[in-house]
């Protein structure tokens, strides 16, 4: 049983069990490629390279044959579980039904890792690539020869000078950036780095006045997903990363399972379980930045 269940009990009379301050629905599923699967591992995206075209130069010519370049993004799947039990005496000493919390707050843990294996595969250096997923694809190879997808710290938090320097690499990466939808990620600190800069905040820039509700949704054809989970560097620069949604994708393999019911190998008490498989990689890398931020 939980050994915290205890302390809930209650000698006066209570309708409602709150959970404390978390976060709860997935922030990145919708921001991301996101398919069902089955089997061991997945084929996320068969990717066909650019070709060029030739001239034609004479009449009655040979048709030319342009090999297409063609390669295969891999997606592996990671186990997910989590199971309590609440006991019947538990439930008895309070007036709270636990059945229904337990179950919200299994299903939030299990959002929180599904983002963390999205986050994760942002700069993975494991990406797995190739006919049979024999080629490692490492982001940080790619971005030393790609210096403008890492935007450096410069010993400075978030600025609208590296949201700028992020859509330019996007943009000269070729990103269709006025059908793909864009995304930046970062945490409490960097959002309020944004609140500090006059064009971030300002109506001259901005359609809605971001300081009533003192929140940035979206700013330059970015939308910004706020999260506290995402790694820092060696440096302890947060790495912020800035994506076209096509550029990252999520696999899930089959529905995420709860189950509530008695266990009699327990005294009969009540589990909660839900378990889920999943796993995430980065499809390309172009369509990728990393933003660094000093906090």
């Amino acid at each position: 049983m939980s050994t915290q269940i205890p302390t809930s009990f209650t000698e006066e009379f209570s309708s409602q069990v709150n959970l404390l301050s978390q976060q709860e629905p997935s922030r990145f599923r919708g921001a991301v490629m996101a398919k069902t699967y089955t089997g061991k591992v997945a084929q996320v995206v068969h990717q066909l390279g650019p070709v060029v075209a030739q001239k034609r130069t004479t009449r009655h010519a040979d048709t030319p044959l342009i090999n297409t370049p063609h390669d295969t993004r891999w997606v592996y799947p990671v186990d997910y579980e989590w199971a309590d039990l609440i006991d019947k005496q538990d439930e008895i000493r309070t007036i709270a039904s636990f059945q229904s919390p337990y179950a919200r707050n299994a299903a939030a843990a299990m959002n929180r890792a599904m983002d963390d294996e999205i986050i994760a595969a942002f700069f993975s250096d494991t990406t797995k690539t190739g006919e049979d997923a024999g080629t490692t694809t490492d982001w940080t190879t790619f971005v030393s020869a790609n210096a403008a997808h890492q935007v450096a710290s410069g010993s400075t938090g978030m600025t609208i000078a590296k949201l700028r320097s992020a859509k330019k690499a996007l943009m000269a990466a070729e990103v269709d950036v006025d059908r793909e939808r864009l995304f930046v990620a970062l945490t409490a600190e960097q959002h309020d780095d944004l609140l500090g800069e006059t064009q971030a905040t300002s109506l001259d820039y901005n359609t809605t006045p971001t300081l009533v509700d003192g929140k940035i949704s979206s700013f330059m054809g970015f939308n910004f997903i706020q999260t506290e989970r995402l790694g820092v560097d060696g440096s302890a620069n947060r790495r912020c990363p800035a994506w076209a949604e096509s550029g990252m994708a999520l696999g899930v393999f089959g529905p995420i399972m709860g189950r509530i019911e008695e266990r009699a190998d327990k005294s009969y008490a009540t589990q909660v379980y839900t378990c889920g498989t999943f796993g995430a990689t980065r499809v390309e890398e172009k369509k990728i930045v990393e933003i660094l931020c000093s906090e």
